[in-house]
Parts: structure tokens; sequence; C-alpha cells
């Protein structure tokens, strides 16, 4: 018998099927009362949850300012395009790498802490680069921020693609999620996805056995930050602007919440779940009352203290009944540690 795991399936059942209604979207959105913009949204924050969640739910890194790089992502794309002449796949690379870098620079003040220092210094990072974007005028538009970001077309070899409509955009963003999805679902099945696992369940003994903890770390936090760069230009590109409260620690705050919601910690899917969730209740609560974000927020609670491993959790925790035998009256039932159960 081998001693590595098998690697994973490039695509599974659950991400053909995620895949799939997500595409389906434009054939029945109407009909159920909601609109393409909102489906856009929806994915372009599933690719940010999906980014955060391989420092939080796969390296236990608490990131509470990650909206910092989501944001430089978003003014990076607009400014390559309004100052530098840059096309979209230009523009998109160049917020990918702007966001990798500044990710770089602060991941190799705080790679060195842990736990709760790590957390408050990503806070107070992520405070800086939005304060820079309030007041930095000349660059960023300061509170006006940056407008007139165009939908730019896709320019392939002897073909041009509009991305004028919400729906030709939506099926744009669609493909790299896709890509994303993959390849983060490569990554974390990968030695450095259990690298990274080891790490959060003991980081010293991760250390102790020969493994370069800081340098995992900040590869990471590299990873997502840039991938949350790429979430943001394609968020500016949909609202065609860029504002600071993109980077706001509110911002920071609401990606925490769907990877926490969906179920993160333990299922590669709580993300997705998670950004269903937020948008869909931002929207549907919101039609009803302006006080939403306190019914979330109340949600959120219960969630925490009565199901802390999400809605992913609750699902692995049903199926596992289902498929065991019912137990003995008098037998304990065994403690066993929280993690990651992938479909």
């Amino acid at each position: 018998m081998s001693a590595h795991p098998a690697p994973a399936r490039l695509v599974t059942m659950p991400m053909a099927v995620t895949l799939l209604l997500l595409a389906s979207t434009p054939l029945w959105l109407g009909a159920a009362g909601l609109y393409q913009y909102l489906a856009l949204e929806i994915v372009i924050w599933m690719l940010f949850a999906l980014a955060h969640n391989l420092l939080l739910g796969y390296g236990g890194l608490p990131s509470f300012g990650h909206g910092a790089y989501f944001g430089v992502g978003a003014y990076a794309f607009g400014l390559l395009q309004q100052r530098a002449g840059a096309d979209l796949m230009a523009g998109l690379l160049g917020a990918i790498v702007a966001a990798a870098l500044v990710g770089a620079a602060v991941a190799a003040f705080i790679s060195h802490r842990r736990g709760i220092y790590y957390a408050l210094l990503t806070i107070a990072f992520g405070q800086v680069m939005w304060f820079i974007a309030i007041k930095w005028h000349s660059v960023t538009g300061g509170e006006d921020g940056l407008l007139k970001i165009e939908r730019a077309p896709l320019k392939l070899p002897g073909l041009e693609i509009s991305l004028a409509s919400n729906e030709a955009y939506f099926y744009f963003v669609l493909v790299l999620f896709a890509a994303v999805l993959v390849g983060l679902w490569r990554l974390i099945h990968s030695p450095f996805g259990r690298v990274l696992r080891a790490i959060k369940q003991n980081e010293m003994r991760a250390g102790f056995v020969g493994y370069n903890v800081w340098l995992y770390k900040w590869s990471a936090f590299v990873l997502s930050a840039g991938l949350s760069g790429l979430a943001g230009s394609l968020f500016a590109m949909a609202q065609q602007s860029a504002y600071p409260n993109v980077m706001s620690l509110h911002n920071s705050g609401y990606v925490v919440m769907m990877v926490l919601i969906g179920g993160g910690l333990v299922s590669f899917w709580g993300p997705v779940i998670g950004a269903l969730i937020f948008i869909l209740a931002r929207d549907l609560l919101g039609a009803y009352t302006e006080t939403w974000l306190l019914w979330y927020g109340l949600l959120f609670m219960a969630v925490v203290l009565y199901q802390p491993d999400g809605v992913a959790g609750a699902w692995q925790a049903w199926r596992e009944r289902l498929r065991r035998p019912a137990a003995p009256a008098m037998q304990p039932a065994a403690l066993k540690p929280t993690q990651h159960k992938e479909a």
C-alpha cells in the first residue's frame, strides 16, 4: 500500500454541480424574482471567500483585515486601465500582482506571530491601507474613489467579446472562478496543503519535524492576497468604480462571517455556501428592513454558539448520523478533533 495519498481529482461531483448551477442562473434567475447582477456579485464574493479561507480555514491564520487586498486589486485594476491603458487581461494580472506584492510585504512582518497577535496585526495593516486610500487623493481619488472604470472587452486571437452586459460579464467571471476553484482544490490536497493543515493543528510540532513554518505561512498569505486582489478587480469592473469602503474593516468582517457561517473551518465548500447565504440575506432581508445586518448578526451569533462548524459542518454531521449504526445507549461517543472533510 502506498504511503502517499492519491492525488485529488481535478473535478469532483460537487464542483461540477456548483458550476453547472451557477452557469444556469440566466435561465431561471428572472423567474425567481432576482436579477443577473446578483449572481455576478455572489460569484465574486465566493472567489474572495475561498481566497480568505486558504488562510483561516486551512492555515488557522485569522486575517481580519483582508478587505485591504480586495481593495488593492480594485484600485490597481482601475489605475492600470485609466493611467497605463492596460487591456482587460493585463489589468487583471496587474491587480493580482499588486495585491500579492502588498500581501508579501505585510506577511513578512506578521508571519512570525500566532493567534491574537497575528489577527491584530492584520487589522492594523488593513486600516493603514484603508487610510491611505482615503487620504491619497491624487492617486485613489480619496472618498470619491475611482470612477468610470470600463468593462473592457475580452480580446482573443481574431475575436473580441464585449462584456458590457451583466450576463456576458457573469460568464467571464464564472470561467475565472472555475479556474480558481479547481486550482485551490488541487492546492489544498497537495503536499503544500497538507503542511498548511499541519501548521493549523500544531505550528510548533510542524516546525520541529523540519518544515519552514514561516515560509509556508508567508506563501499562503501571498497567494490568498493575490486571489483577493483578483476578486477585487472583478468587483471594480462590475461596479465600474473603486471606493475606499471595499478596504474597510467591516468589508473584511463580511468575508470572515461568510467563511464561518458556511463552515469553512471544516469544509472546502464552506466559503461558497457562506457567500451565497450572505448576499441573499443582504438582498432579501434588505428588501424588508433596513436593519437586515442586525438579523444577520443574530444568525451569526447563533451559528457560532450552537453550530460552530457552520452549515457545511451541520451537513457533514447529518450525513455521518445516517451512515453509522445507532450506538449502544450507554456507550459514550468518541471525541475527535475538528478537521476538514471533503466531498
